[in-house]
């Protein structure tokens, strides 16, 4: 008796063909061929109920399937050929990211199944997985800054662009100066960093520690205000391009005065006071009563001023380093003796 039929699983697939198709009926054993419409099929018989057949190209519509024996051809079983739809991006996330590529990105969309390429403005993706119908994730590879149309093909055909179907190159950021460049331990500096490609920025870092805030200015400015920190460390920005290169910023520890010698003086001015303590280096003010004096830096323990004119009495001495600003000490004015 000639082999039966029963059922074909799945019952469609698309006109390039490829699909699986798992063949049920009874005396399969000694089958010599696998049919689809007049065109044979690679398979392979599993059993004499099973036969697993591989769909070749066909046009699309019903075609019918017959497995051969050498006691005669089977009844036929339907298999449809579906046209397979062009595929389409509606969107791409993240979308963008260095020129140097390496970003892994998220299309979504419709009729992705069998996916054979994407690229990204011509350039295959460096690698692409097909999640399913409507989602692959694709890395991407290096490209040139602005905006590629990202495609993908599938045997129905390639994808046009469309207004989300586009990944963003971003030049890498570049810092060239940060001002001031240094600033008390406590934090909270406010820096102006200035560079190229800053727009969009996510991150700006010292060292490791991100400000505590952060404004974008423009393409070439951001201000910034610095984290609590110790010594020397390295600012960068971080934008879809990439981290920058650093720029340095040093944290200078607080100022302090313990002495004024002599701590009095005449009310006329011109009087030289030494004023000293620690973490004086960098001072940029110095004051006597509120009032800036000419004054000068002779090592990180000592500065020398020169008291201004006032009324007898006592005024308060503060110096104002990158470091913060000291607690003040007692200078007193000394009336002249009467006549």
């Amino acid at each position: 008796m000639p082999p039966t039929l029963s059922t074909a699983n799945p019952s469609q697939g698309p006109t390039t063909g490829g699909t699986a198709v798992t063949l049920t009926g009874t005396g399969l054993t000694g089958a010599t061929a696998v049919r689809f419409g007049s065109t044979s099929a690679s398979y392979t018989v599993n059993s004499a109920t099973q036969i697993t057949a591989v769909s070749p190209a066909g046009s699309a519509g019903p075609v019918a399937v017959t497995v051969v024996s050498p006691t005669g051809t089977s009844n036929a079983v339907t298999f449809t050929y579906v046209a397979a739809a062009v595929p389409v991006v509606t969107a791409v996330t993240p979308d963008s990211g260095p020129t140097s590529g390496g970003t892994s990105v998220v299309i979504t969309g419709t009729g992705f199944t069998g996916a054979s390429a994407v690229r990204f403005d011509g350039v295959p993706a460096t690698s692409f997985t097909v999640n399913s119908a409507t989602q692959i994730t694709a890395v991407t590879p290096a490209g040139s800054p602005g905006a590629a149309a990202v495609t993908v093909t599938t045997p129905g055909g390639t994808s046009a662009a469309a207004p989300g179907a586009y990944f963003f190159y971003a030049a890498p950021p570049v810092l060239n100066t940060a001002d001031p460049g240094q600033g008390p331990v406590s934090g909270g500096t406010v820096v102006t960093l200035t560079g190229t490609s800053l727009l969009n920025a996510s991150a700006v870092r010292f060292g490791a520690t991100n400000a505590t805030s952060f404004t974008v200015v423009s393409s070439t400015q951001i201000t910034a205000t610095a984290p609590p920190g110790t010594g020397s460390t390295q600012i960068t920005v971080t934008t879809p391009g990439g981290p920058s290169n650093p720029v340095p910023f040093a944290y200078v520890a607080a100022p302090v005065l313990t002495a004024l010698v002599p701590s009095s003086g005449p009310t006329s001015a011109g009087a030289v006071v030494t004023l000293v303590g620690a973490n004086l280096t960098t001072a940029t003010k110095v004051t006597f009563g509120g009032q800036s004096v000419p004054f000068t830096v002779v090592s990180d323990t000592q500065i020398t001023a020169v008291a201004p004119a006032g009324a007898a009495g006592p005024v308060t001495v503060i110096v104002t380093t990158a470091g913060g600003t000291t607690a003040g000490l007692t200078y007193t004015r000394v009336a002249p003796p009467g006549i």
